[in-house]
């Protein structure tokens, strides 16, 4: 699964990376979690694409209220076609979910120890992701969630599922409007390779949703690991 990641990359270097005409000026992300806004890049009329901000947390547009939301922060890759909260969205409402790292845990003693999985050279990637959109009375909202796939050989100890990762080569293909039965694309929801992938222990403060600083990517105690 995937339940908190960072963007910490700046927003000149994400332009150029994903190919968007502009992103609004934010500052780096180091704890993002659920319901929260993430930064998302979709296709808009005419060929080009664009970033938005979307609740992380899919509300189907069918949904009664806000609350389900929270329960649809990651779908199953290999379902996804077959579920009514998703298959319209994987069929029609596909998007790019801006990334540079992501976190899971591990149960160290007594303690749950999380970790940092990031690219091997560095740099942004994106999640495949789905959004959709939800109206009440005069509210509005967009929110989307992310596709998971079983995980590779470098990252089944920490978890069995793993969010699906795409590098620049898979991202037309994805946002592609053109295709319309998401089942098509389910080849490019394979685990990303284990080699081009790097797992780094970090501080117990991620673990704190307040917790949104470099300070959190700092290691833990060497005595943790003894």
């Amino acid at each position: 699964m995937c339940g908190r990641f960072t963007l910490r990359t700046p927003p000149a270097v994400l332009v150029e990376h994903f190919r968007v005409n502009s992103l609004p000026q934010f500052g780096p992300r180091y704890n993002i979690a659920p319901t929260q806004q993430v930064g998302v890049v979709r296709h808009a009329q005419p060929e080009q694409r664009e970033f938005v901000w979307m609740r992380w947390g899919l509300v189907p547009h069918w949904g009664k209220d806000l609350s389900i939301g929270s329960q649809l922060i990651n779908a199953r890759s290999e379902t996804a076609a077959t579920k009514p909260a998703f298959r319209d969205c994987l069929n029609r409402r596909r998007c790019l979910i801006v990334a540079d790292g992501f976190y899971e845990w591990k149960k160290v003693g007594r303690q749950k120890q999380p970790y940092l999985i990031r690219l091997k050279e560095g740099g942004p990637f994106a999640f495949a992701g789905l959004w959709d959109r939800w109206g009440k009375d005069e509210e509005r909202i967009e929110s989307c969630t992310i596709l998971t796939t079983s995980a590779n050989e470098l990252l089944c100890e920490l978890h069995d599922r793993m969010p699906v990762i795409f590098g620049p080569a898979d991202y037309q293909r994805w946002l592609d409007p053109a295709v319309t039965n998401g089942a098509e694309l389910q080849p490019l929801l394979d685990a990303y390779p284990a080699d081009d992938l790097v797992v780094e222990p970090v501080s117990q403060r991620l673990n704190h949703v307040a917790n949104d600083d470099p300070g959190v990517l700092e290691p833990p105690p060497p005595l943790l690991f003894e």
